[in-house]
């Protein structure tokens, strides 16, 4: 469990609450590290992703579970948050649809993608959540 509590962590909670993307790296089959921005939901104590099916990100993840997602700095090379853990399909999560808080968050975003939020559900079908393990930055 990340300690939220500290001056740091404490920032670290704002950024999960008022960011709408963070920075999703996995490994791929040569080891090779693959970042890419995704919209998550955090309820807490884990990051919640949906992800189309079948997409790299997926296979890298049922070859090596270890992910690290991190907020973009301020462009000066401060406010630096980054989060390691364990990512797994969630099948118990429920549809991004069905997920009010979700919805709420990124109503705009789906007006921006030209996107339903029942049709990014259908798009979008696999869920995925992120135990993080480890906060570290500065």
């Amino acid at each position: 469990m990340i300690d939220l509590n500290t001056e740091f962590g404490r920032r670290a909670a704002r950024r999960l609450e008022e960011e709408r993307i963070i920075w999703l790296t996995t490994v791929d089959a040569e080891g090779m590290p693959q970042p890419r921005p995704v919209w998550f939901w955090w309820d807490g104590q884990t990051f919640l992703i949906y992800s189309q099916p079948n997409t790299h990100k997926l296979h890298h993840i049922a070859r090596h579970p270890q992910v690290a997602l991190h907020f973009d700095g301020d462009g000066q090379g401060g406010n630096i948050i980054v989060f390691s853990g364990e990512a797994r399909l969630a099948p118990e999560a429920p549809p991004a649809n069905q997920a009010p808080a979700y919805v709420q968050k990124y109503q705009s975003g789906f007006t921006r993608i030209r996107m339903s939020a029942d049709e990014f559900a259908g798009s979008y079908s696999v869920a995925l959540r992120v135990t993080p393990t480890h906060l570290r930055g500065h």
